[in-house]
């Protein structure tokens, strides 16, 4: 007996199974009721979008029913437009899982929203058509921008084509945008608003470029404002304006003329069209200040501006935009000394003063402040006779005298010639210091140049005429060693006169180098060759003295100041029947040259063309013109005796 098939047998138990579970149906109608209910279910699977249909709204949960055996919940939190969600839509979903633990449908309608935007995202870079965005938070750099649930960056940079001041305003915005990146792999979107700004405006620079021409006037919104000018949007093409053509008068930065966002009218300096830069001014469009001058301002008028400007020779002031003029520190005070214009002005003060030229060519304008008051100077020959005394306090020391005030900003210069008769001064700060307070005679009284000349030695008797018999040619004496220089040595004679003894009157062979020998306040004996009482010089001769002397003095002196080699009384008696054919022209400024300070103006100040000389600088001069041994006033009366003693 053949055995009948396994599958059969299954066959037929299976049959057996339904037949027991289903009483109330037989065979065919049960095949064909589960075939009516197996066609009810959809083919679903696994991540992937399908279909489904809202079939109820549970409190904060939306059941959509996909053709599966269960329906899936979704959150409404995961429905970007609430108006979806509505009984009988029809909407797709993402489905997770067709059954998790409990046995339930997983589905995201936030995943499904999220694939199909990343694909128009796609299509949207690819086509490079426009998408709207919401800029949600900042983050370093520029923005999180959402878009229909992904998550875009906008770098600051693409915001807009002028810089951004505020970017709070910008969050919780809806805007345009076009995609620049897109990275599918990490799921990264790059979003611009500036192309669309630039693509708006391409037209117009390209109209720009094309008609721009030097000396037009075009319409601008500044864009932004830096130390050295502003630049401005000119409608697609960015625009400079240097600080020095916003405005004609004197500006600290560009924001004292212009804000942010103004619009403004600008003038077109110049364009380089190769490089499409424009270079622009504001104060072209206004009439120069200068232009007018004549008609508001002449010389002698009383003018009120602010200082604008320092320099170390005086003050600029602003009496109106765009005209400046100069008050020179000699122009500040008729009597004190100024060396700063900081002693009389600080920056921004305002300030009286009066014109005293005005130079349209040049656009120069002159002031003064010491105008406005009366010169003292008028009444000083009556408080200041030419022969009194005075006391005063010595306020500046230079190399070629002091400066002594006499009364509260009335002050003169005793020059170095004038200090002493006898004693040449080497260095004036061994003997006078700022503060002390000192006797002088009025020498003279310039009140056109404003200089007092002063004296020192004026004080006392001129000794020269005594001195002439105590020093006579061929007398012997005893002096004390000053300063030994190249030419010879300077010594002093009692009662404190300098004297010279030259070089070939010290020995009879060359001495290189008198220091050595000759230290100072060695006392040495010569005798007096030459008194003149004209030039007030006095030359003395070792040589001459020891023409007298035995051997054994000679020999005492050569090895006193330890002189190189020895010489006899034959040698001196040689030298000295050739010193009597020799002429000894003696001045001490010509044999002591740069050791002897000289009467030199200090240096001069640097000013304006046309101004007047700084009052110090004046005096200067004036020492510099007069003969060293008088004072300026008397070298105007004795013109005989210029360039004579300068000692």
């Amino acid at each position: 007996m053949t055995e009948a098939p396994a599958v059969d047998k299954a066959g037929k138990e299976e049959k057996d199974k339904i037949k027991i579970l289903v009483d109330d149906y037989d065979s065919s109608e049960y095949e064909q009721m589960l075939s009516l209910y197996e066609r009810t279910f959809n083919v679903i699977k696994e991540n992937e979008l399908v279909k489904g249909k809202i079939v109820a709204i549970n409190g904060d949960d939306v059941l959509i029913d996909i053709g599966s055996k269960s329906d899936g919940r979704v959150s409404v939190n995961e429905f970007s437009d609430p108006e979806e969600i509505v009984v009988g839509n029809e909407i797709e979903v993402f489905l997770e899982k067709i059954e998790d633990k409990e046995g339930q449908l997983v589905l995201s309608k936030k995943k499904a929203d999220s694939m199909k935007m990343w694909d128009r995202i796609v299509e949207a870079h690819e086509k490079g058509t426009v998408i709207k965005g919401k800029c949600v938070r900042r983050i370093k750099g520029g923005f999180v921008v959402d878009i229909r649930g992904l998550s875009a960056f906008l770098p600051g940079s693409q915001i807009d084509t002028k810089p951004i001041r505020d970017y709070d305003e910008y969050v919780g915005k809806t805007m345009d945008f076009k995609i620049i990146k897109v990275n599918n792999q990490n799921e990264n979107i790059i979003i611009s608003h500036k192309i669309l700004i630039e693509e708006s405006m391409a037209g117009q620079r390209e109209e720009l470029l094309r008609t721009i021409q030097k000396g037009m006037t075009l319409k601008a919104t500044v864009k932004a404002i830096t130390d050295f000018g502003v630049f401005v949007d000119l409608g697609g093409l960015d625009g400079l304006v240097h600080i020095t053509d916003l405005s004609w008068g004197r500006i600290n930065h560009p924001s004292d003329v212009v804000k942010l966002d103004q619009h403004i009218e600008v003038y077109v300096l110049e364009f380089d069209q190769e490089k499409k830069r424009v270079y622009l001014g504001l104060k072209q469009l206004q009439k120069h200040p200068w232009d007018e001058i004549q008609n508001k301002y002449k010389v002698g008028d009383k003018v009120t501006g602010k200082v604008v400007s320092l320099t170390e020779y005086g003050a600029f002031i602003e009496i109106e935009k765009g005209i400046e003029g100069l008050i020179h520190i000699s122009e500040m005070s008729w009597t004190q000394h100024i060396t700063n214009p900081t002693q009389m002005v600080s920056m921004g003060q305002v300030v009286e003063a009066q014109i005293l030229t005005i130079d349209t060519e040049s656009k120069k304008l002159s002031l003064g402040m010491k105008q406005l008051t009366p010169n003292p100077w008028q009444s000083l020959l009556d408080r200041f006779p030419v022969g009194t005394k005075h006391k005063g306090k010595v306020c500046n020391v230079t190399n070629f005298g002091i400066f002594v005030e006499l009364e509260d900003g009335v002050d003169g210069l005793v020059h170095i010639s004038d200090l002493s008769w006898t004693k040449k001064i080497f260095d004036i700060n061994e003997l006078y210091k700022i503060g002390d307070e000192i006797e002088v005679v009025i020498l003279g009284v310039d009140v056109a140049n404003q200089r007092i000349s002063l004296g020192r030695k004026q004080l006392l008797e001129n000794p020269w005429d005594t001195l002439e018999n105590k020093y006579k040619v061929g007398s012997e004496a005893e002096c004390r060693v000053i300063k030994p220089i190249e030419k010879g040595i300077i010594v002093e004679l009692p009662e404190k006169v300098d004297s010279f003894i030259p070089a070939s009157q010290l020995s009879t062979i060359m001495i290189k180098n008198f220091g050595e020998h000759f230290r100072t306040g060695d006392l040495i004996n010569a005798k007096i060759i030459e008194f003149d009482k004209n030039n007030k010089k006095i030359v003395l001769s070792v040589i001459e003295y020891l023409k007298d002397k035995d051997q054994g003095v000679i020999d005492e002196y050569i090895r006193r100041f330890s002189l190189p080699k020895k010489f006899s009384l034959k040698d001196i008696q040689e030298k000295t029947r050739s010193f009597e054919s020799e002429q000894i022209d003696f001045k001490i400024e010509d044999i002591i040259g740069d050791d002897v300070p000289a009467a030199n103006h200090p240096p001069k100040q640097e000013k304006a063309s046309g101004e007047a000389k700084p009052e110090t600088e004046a005096k200067a001069e004036a020492v510099a013109e007069s003969p060293a041994g008088e004072s300026a006033t008397s070298a105007e009366e004795k013109p005989e005796e210029k360039n004579e003693e300068k000692a």
